[in-house]
C-alpha cells in the first residue's frame, strides 16, 4: 500500500518558510527598518529601536551562532515526534543579520558548544490528516 504524501505546514503562519525541497532550509520571516536598518523577528510594523515606520519584510539567513542553551528532559509539549519525548534541547542563537532566535536544538548535549555555527531544520511536530505540522530547530554546522 502506498503511503500517503502529506502537505507541511507551519506550526504558526509568518514565522518561517517551508521549501518543497526538504532538504532546504527554511527562511526566518523578519522585518527590515529601513531607517537604521536594525532587522527583527519576527516581523513587525514599528522599529523597535528608532520607532520608524518605514520598515520592511525581508527573509532572514537560516544559519547562525549559538549564543546560550540548555536540554530540558520533558517531552516536547504537543509532539507526537517519538525522537523528542525523552527531551530536547533550547538554544538562543543569533542570526546573521542581528536578531537573536530562541528556538529547540536537534542533537544531544554534546553537539553543542556556545560559539558554534547552527542552522535550522524542519522537524515534524505532529501530523494531522494529510497534513504535516512543522517546526523549526538549530543543528550543528558540519565542519569542513
Amino acid at each position: 500500500m502506498a503511503e500517503q504524501i502529506r502537505t507541511r505546514v507551519p506550526i504558526k503562519a509568518g514565522y518561517f518558510t517551508v521549501p518543497s525541497d526538504p532538504a532546504q532550509a527554511p527562511r526566518f520571516l523578519g522585518t527590515r527598518c529601513n531607517d537604521c536598518r536594525e532587522h527583527f523577528w519576527p516581523r513587525r510594523k514599528i522599529c523597535a529601536r528608532c520607532l520608524s515606520e518605514d520598515t520592511s519584510p525581508v527573509e532572514l539567513d537560516p544559519s547562525g551562532t549559538l549564543y546560550s542553551y540548555t536540554f530540558v528532559y520533558f517531552p516536547l509539549f504537543g509532539s507526537t515526534n517519538m525522537e523528542l519525548l525523552s527531551g530536547y534541547g533550547v538554544g538562543q542563537v543569533d542570526l546573521g543579520e542581528g536578531p537573536r532566535i530562541q528556538a529547540p536544538l536537534a542533537g544531544a548535549p554534546e553537539d553543542f558548544r556556545i560559539g558554534q555555527k547552527v542552522i535550522a531544520e524542519l522537524a515534524t511536530l505532529r501530523e494531522d490528516g494529510s497534513e504535516e505540522i512543522v517546526i523549526f530547530r538549530f543543528r550543528p554546522v558540519k565542519e569542513a
